[in-house]
């Protein structure tokens, strides 16, 4: 699983949140309430944490994040994040030549907005996994659903646009001599805002 159709979904959804028409009321829970969502890409250098060796590879990720704006105050910041990374490029002389993992989920995260250029976050996210290796004679694929941990925060460096550093922790049950296996890694990237919220607590 190459995850094609999430991608051309993730894309989809891009240009129908570009086509969103903005709306210029205030509301009191926060200083904009144009639709909020926020649509980034960065790149990923993971441990894929494969059985022969150590060693990493990196590829490209994609994410949503829906944060509304309009929710009870106890609920501010909390939101839900859909994301895609695909890490295939760099291995190591101890790992397959064909290793590739996939991975695509989704789940919340809780972004802390109290400050207006900062946003530190943590999340929860359950996906599905696909990975590509040598294992023997008609094995060189596997794929299974998986939980997803992470944290990270935000920076704003332009009034909608936000650069981002992610640590993510993946737990991938019941695979090859591992029972478990854990990659892990970072993300960094860059995320064009809908709407540029600073609640007011």
């Amino acid at each position: 699983m190459h995850l094609k159709l999430f991608l051309g979904l993730t894309l989809a959804a891009i240009f129908l949140g570009a086509a969103y028409p903005a709306s210029a009321q205030t509301v009191p829970a926060a200083t904009e309430s144009t639709l909020p969502l926020a649509v980034g890409a960065g790149f990923s250098y993971f441990d894929p944490d494969w059985y022969t060796g150590q060693g990493q590879i990196y590829g490209g990720a994609l994410w949503i994040d829906y944060i509304p704006n309009r929710v009870p105050w106890i609920l501010r910041g909390l939101g839900v994040e859909i994301e895609a990374r695909d890490v295939s490029l760099g291995q190591s002389s101890s790992e397959p030549s064909n290793l590739r993992e996939d991975t695509a989920g989704g789940g919340l995260i809780y972004t802390w907005r109290h400050y207006p250029r900062f946003h530190p976050y943590v999340k929860g996210l359950g996906g599905y996994a696909s990975i590509d290796f040598h294992g023997g004679p008609g094995y060189n694929h596997d794929s299974r659903t998986i939980v997803i941990t992470g944290a990270g925060a935000e920076y704003r460096v332009m009034k909608r646009v936000w650069v981002r550093g992610d640590y993510e922790y993946q737990f991938w049950p019941n695979f090859l001599p591992h029972n478990q296996a854990q990659p892990n890694g970072v993300t960094v990237g860059a995320s064009y805002h809908f709407n540029t919220p600073h609640f007011r607590y």
